[in-house]
């Protein structure tokens, strides 16, 4: 597991799609014998890709759709019992498609990750940033990491990482890109947190 000053990390990776950020995380942390970082993947979807990767190397997965409750906040004091029972230390969110509420923000405060596919400031509250990138006509984009706070697409920035658009990009040819620079970034903000680095980081406003 990591460290922080002293203290174990545990990893919970918590997706709502397949899970493509996700199960590359798990592959590159198995490949290094590192899987005891993760202690649990909560996800969503049935046909979950990060799913099937995370069982294949004994990680815990918990699969909790928020239809199966009456509302988020019902949904969300699930998430939390379960990773309270798991002793989960940091939660990131890889492709997690709900507002995190308070109850559990209060319960790991500064300890909840989110990954956004844009260049923080630009493009923020959205589920489209790649494709209004594109639209928007801009020549670079990017990768955003960053700590959850009560306000959407918000919080210390982490790490990001600066994407190139070209001329003849499509979604079909940006979206690879983007997945490709998302794992770099994943492990960086990973290892940011366990080694403290943080802390160093700007919250925006």
């Amino acid at each position: 597991m990591g460290t922080m000053k002293g203290q174990t990390i545990k990893w919970a990776f918590l997706c709502s799609f397949w899970g493509k950020n996700a199960k590359d995380a798990i592959c590159w942390h198995a490949e290094r014998d590192l899987v005891e970082k993760i202690g649990i993947l909560i996800y969503e979807q049935e046909e979950c890709g990060a799913a099937i990767e995370a069982e294949k190397h004994g990680i815990k997965t918990v699969f909790l759709p928020v239809d199966r409750f009456g509302n988020k906040k019902s949904h969300q004091t699930e998430i939390l019992k379960v990773l309270s029972q798991e002793k989960i230390s940091h939660v990131f969110l890889l492709g997690f498609q709900h507002l995190i509420l308070g109850d559990m923000l209060q319960s790991f405060p500064n300890r909840i990750v989110n990954i956004h596919p844009s260049l923080f400031p630009s493009f923020l509250a959205t589920k489209t940033a790649i494709q209004d990138a594109l639209d928007y006509g801009v020549k670079i984009s990017g990768i955003t990491t960053h700590i959850i706070d009560d306000k959407f697409d918000r919080g210390i920035i982490l790490c990001q990482e600066p994407i190139r658009i070209e001329q003849t990009d499509t979604f079909e040819t940006l979206y690879p890109k983007f997945s490709l620079k998302g794992l770099d970034v994943i492990i960086d903000t990973m290892k940011m947190i366990e080694e403290g680095g943080w802390l160093k980081q700007q919250k925006i406003h």
